[in-house]
């Protein structure tokens, strides 16, 4: 890319299509074509087709998706995989018609197995029965990769293929339902802290173990290997480190300031017991996260006061 560059950036206000956006400016990064999903609607193949056939993006961030946490993920089920199919087959198809330069698709860690060998190499794709409470939208997301994979085959186009670990940051979903544990958890130390409530509720027996990446370390990720990476195999984006849920809500508990205990909700569910990424294939090509799990959650708290009365989810 260059500085001209046209670049599209598909779900640019999401968690982290947002982060994309500040990181491709701040870089000097400035034709960017960003469209809401009331301005376009990427499950439409004839807006998807007008809008590319019109703009014409040299290059193309595909990170918009219908995400959620377990809960989202095991009710939604339908809406999980036919929204994100329908965005990711009709962004992919027409960046190959009308001859885009290079597309980034944007996966996930669940696409590979439950019972997977861990850490997890991007090789054991496919080699095992997925997690069943987000089935669905790791399907979709294995489709992505496919579909990137064999359009290279067959069309000889760039198309990349990146798969994060669990994201969080500022821009996040807070929603205590359907949001991801970690910006769940900031907000219910912080109610709970306000309300002096005496215990804070935890999902989960607290032992499965989770990796996370600062997403504006993803985006640093990302716009590296739309700039060095041009390999048909996708590639893991993450930090290689896991903490387990409850350490997790310690730390959390300890930076919000909360006094109070935690208790174990073992009637929900603790989704897959282990989720680490191998990141040895994107080190090796030059990229390494930098902010840690302490200093990320301060960031992302700090910014979680600052935007309190207008985040998502409440």
């Amino acid at each position: 890319m260059n500085k001209e560059s046209k670049i599209y950036v598909a779900g640019h206000r999401g968690l982290v299509g947002s982060a994309i956006v500040e990181m491709l400016r701040e870089k000097g990064y400035g034709n960017l074509v960003l469209k809401t999903s009331q301005e376009l609607d990427l499950r439409r193949q004839a807006e998807v087709e007008s809008f590319f056939a019109q703009e014409r993006p040299e290059y193309v961030f595909l990170a918009a998706a219908k995400v959620g946490g377990i809960n989202a993920n095991n009710i939604y089920r339908a809406e999980f995989i036919y929204d994100n199919l329908m965005m990711e087959t009709n962004i992919i198809h027409s960046a190959y018609l009308h001859k885009t330069q290079k597309l980034l698709f944007l996966g996930s860690s669940c696409i590979y197995p439950k019972l997977c060998p861990q850490p997890m190499k991007e090789e054991h794709l496919l080699t095992g029965f997925l997690e069943p409470t987000n089935e669905p939208y790791a399907i979709a997301k294995i489709a992505g990769i496919k579909l990137c994979e064999n359009y290279c085959r067959q069309y000889g186009v760039n198309f990349i293929s990146a798969m994060p670990t669990n994201l969080y940051g500022k821009n996040d979903n807070f929603d205590l339902a359907n949001s991801h544990v970690l910006p769940a958890l900031i907000r219910k130390f912080h109610e709970a802290k306000i309300a002096k409530a005496p215990y804070v509720e935890v999902w989960g027996t607290g032992s499965a173990l989770r990796e996370f990446l600062h997403v504006d370390d993803l985006a640093q990720g990302l716009i590296f290997l739309m700039e060095n990476y041009n390999d048909i195999e996708f590639v893991n984006v993450g930090t290689g480190e896991e903490v387990s849920i409850k350490e997790l809500a310690l730390l959390i508990k300890a930076v919000v300031g909360y006094e109070g205990e935690l208790q174990f909700d073992t009637s929900k569910p603790d989704g897959t017991l282990r989720k680490l990424l191998d990141t040895s294939k994107i080190n090796a090509a030059g990229w390494k996260a930098e902010t840690s799990l302490k200093e990320g959650i301060e960031m992302t708290y700090h910014w979680f006061l600052e935007n309190y009365s207008g985040i998502r989810g409440k």
